[in-house]
């Protein structure tokens, strides 16, 4: 065979390599996509999963198991007739009991107590404690007793207490794999078609996405089977979007690449190999920094953000690995053919050359400190909102943009008993010490009643006694405190932080508080000590991507104040909005970091898709014109991708959860800052106005312009 015919037969087998490497990735992402749609069954749902082992609710935690015998999840009951209770309504709660006695009883760790009747008599309630705390397996038991006991005229039937609550935050995670994912990819998909204005492109966009999306669920799922990590449904509408969002910017940065070079080379897999090369550094360097970033929530002492780290990084790992060779190997095949009908012909002219986007780049070059002077003040004014921002905590009642059953459930206790029945603050202490517990617990204001627990505790309205018969476990008592006040609301917390400062000076009585809203106080209490530690991490790593991808020190250090000053810039406008506009209760204590995490990894993301350009094209063109010339070139792709990305976050709007909300505006208004305003305007003008001197110590900031360099846009004006 001569050297012209193996080169034609080499020409002839170049689709096999991709060919090969997309059966390789289906026979990988078929066996490990089957096994998504399991991600629910290992779910952990319970706040109590993600207590800090240091934290005082997880003690008391602990030495209550002893006093049940197992895990508990208590639920109560409420009924309510405006005009008061009838005889056939006693009749019909007693048979509710009776029957949930008779059918639930293996599942209940003692029989339900009540009903016990208010002292308006217009109400009554009943406690059930379940066995067990996974509200994924409960569920269905707690739904049938509201079918149950909302079947009478005239007598409404409530149920909510802890295990209300996780049971409609199930409801609301069982939408995810539906609802959420076809928004997400509805939104996607429409956004590709306006800027490809091409039916097949958005298909192959997404379909590689899917792929990622499907291993990356797959591997979470056998990992978190295994007991490696945790999974919760909040974290894997998270991952969903995440991996969707962040592998379709990706993808943008490719295929964009690959459209610039089908122009320059007249063979397909030319210009792939081309388009790969270029993007390969910038792509991977975005992956690793929000890998980077994620990961440093391990450190976190609450178990949920340690869940959420891995969880959402092992999801960036499948899409970079996906649309790093999968997408190629797709596109190689597609070729041209994939922009179908606007086909980026060989030696055509790059629309970016004279586009929208070289006008800004004119207007930056033109006036660039003013520029990045009125930009930077109009995100310090931005920030000033941070005053309206209340990231203490909410009610978990008030964690609903709707009305469920549990939120009814609380309104209904709130008005006929004291507001925290059915969610007791649990004290144990020193035996000996018992009767000096209950006293103090008595005289915190704020406390309704405190009782020793017994074996079948006392109903919740009969006056606050001394029961002479505690049950004592290894020397420790138990104390049932009920609160005056809603066991979620913020004056509970003041309520619990009062009752531990009473009780720990006892002597002796090595008295501690847990239960239901110490749980929440000590989670919320740990996830700001979280945000104080994780978040300079966060910087730190970012700072030494940035230095190793552009070789520099100064330019990282810039690019990370930019970043800064726009999540502070979201953070007000958010907190504005949460208060003043949506009238939500406050933000989660975790908000600010879990938004920090997002918005600091991700939108690096964009300004290393603008420097790395900046830097190639600075190399040829010296460093003004690189610059402008860098804006211009990747301003599309960059915008297309904030939007795509913002999109994906704003769809998990369709979850009725305050927290995923919150989460869900600041991602999406923060990545559109930071693409439109920061990577736009901002930071390329202050390249532009520091000059070289940006890529200090590198080379860069040492290269005089080329004496043939291109000329940078004509000024604008």
């Amino acid at each position: 065979m001569t050297v012209g015919e193996r080169s034609t037969a080499r020409r002839r087998l170049r689709w096999l390599l991709p060919a090969l490497g997309i059966i390789a990735f289906l026979l990988v992402a078929g066996p490990l996509g089957s096994l998504a749609g399991k991600v629910s069954e290992v779910q952990r749902n319970d706040s109590a999963e993600y207590l800090p082992a240091s934290a005082e609710a997880t003690t008391v935690l602990e030495q209550t198991k002893r006093f049940a015998g197992r895990d508990t999840m208590p639920v109560f009951i409420v009924y309510s007739r405006p005009s008061g209770l009838t005889p056939d309504d006693q009749r019909k709660m007693a048979a509710d009991v009776a029957e949930i006695n008779n059918r639930l009883g293996g599942k209940l760790a003692s029989p339900a107590v009540g009903p016990v009747p208010s002292a308006d008599r217009r109400a009554a309630q009943v406690l059930v404690q379940f066995a067990g705390s996974d509200a994924q397996k409960l569920k269905t038991d707690i739904n049938w007793i509201r079918d149950r006991v909302g079947d009478t005229p005239g007598l409404s039937g409530h149920v909510g207490g802890p295990g209300g609550v996780l049971a409609d935050m199930m409801t609301v995670f069982d939408a995810i794999n539906g609802m959420l994912l076809a928004a997400t990819a509805g939104i996607v998909l429409f956004i590709l078609v306006v800027v490809y204005r091409s039916p097949i492109l958005p298909l192959v966009v997404l379909g590689v996405a899917g792929v990622s999306l499907g291993i990356s669920n797959g591997l979470v799922y056998l990992l978190a089977r295994n007991d490696i990590l945790t999974v919760s449904g909040q974290t894997q509408a998270i991952l969903d979007v995440l991996v969707v969002g962040a592998g379709t910017d990706y993808a943008l940065l490719m295929v964009s690449r690959f459209r610039e070079e089908l122009r320059r080379h007249e063979s397909r897999y030319d210009a792939i190999r081309t388009a790969w090369r270029a993007s390969v550094e910038p792509i991977a360097a975005s992956a690793a920094t929000v890998i980077l970033g994620l990961l440093c929530l391990l450190v976190s002492n609450l178990k949920s953000n340690q869940g959420m780290g891995p969880v959402a990084a092992i999801g960036i790992f499948c899409a970079l690995v996906c649309m790093l060779f999968l997408l190629p190997a797709v596109l190689a095949l597609c070729g041209r053919v994939a922009f179908w009908p606007f086909l980026p012909r060989f030696g055509s002219r790059p629309v970016e050359e004279h586009g929208v986007w070289a006008r800004v780049a004119r207007m930056v070059g033109a006036r660039p400190r003013i520029v990045w002077v009125a930009t930077a003040l109009v995100l310090g004014v931005c920030s000033l909102g941070l005053v309206r921002l209340q990231a203490d905590g909410i009610p978990q009642t008030e964690q609903f943009l709707g009305r469920p059953d549990s939120k009814i459930a609380q309104e209904e206790i709130g008005r006929h008993f004291p507001a925290g029945t059915g969610s007791p603050a649990i004290v144990t202490a020193r035996a000996d010490a018992l009767n000096d517990v209950v006293s103090a617990a008595r005289a915190v204001p704020g406390v309704a009643q405190a009782v020793p627990f017994t074996p079948v505790p006392p109903p919740a309205a009969t006056p606050p006694i001394a029961t002479p018969l505690p049950k004592i476990v290894e020397g420790l008592v138990r104390v049932d405190v009920t609160l005056a006040v809603p066991a979620d609301s913020p004056q509970a917390d003041d309520v619990i932080t009062a009752l531990r400062t009473k009780l720990h000076a006892l002597p002796g009585a090595e008295a501690k508080v847990g239960g239901y809203t110490a749980i929440n106080l000590d989670v919320q209490s740990t996830a700001r000590h979280d945000r104080n530690v994780i978040i300079p991490l966060v910087l730190g790593v970012v700072f030494v991507v940035l230095m190793l991808l552009l070789r520099a020190v100064v330019a990282p250090l810039l690019l990370i104040g930019t970043v800064i000053l726009s999540f502070l810039a979201t953070l007000g406008v958010s907190g504005v909005v949460f208060r003043d506009l949506l009238g939500f209760a406050g933000a989660d204590s975790s908000y600010p970091l879990f938004a920090f995490v997002f918005l600091v990894a991700l939108g690096v993301d964009y300004n290393i898709f603008l420097m790395t350009r900046v830097r190639e094209e600075a190399a040829r063109r010296g460093h003004r014109a690189g610059t402008l010339a860098g804006l211009s070139v990747t301003g599309g792709v960059i915008t297309s991708a904030g939007v795509v990305l913002a999109a994906t976050f704003a769809a998990l709007s369709v979850l009725p959860l305050v927290f995923v909300a919150e989460v869900a505006f600041a991602v999406a208004f923060g990545v559109l800052l930071d693409t439109l305003v920061v990577r736009s305007l901002l930071v390329p003008a202050l390249t532009v106005d520091v000059g070289r001197a940006v890529w200090w110590p590198g080379a860069l900031s040492r290269r005089p312009v080329p004496a043939a360099a291109p000329q940078e846009p004509a000024p604008v004006g």
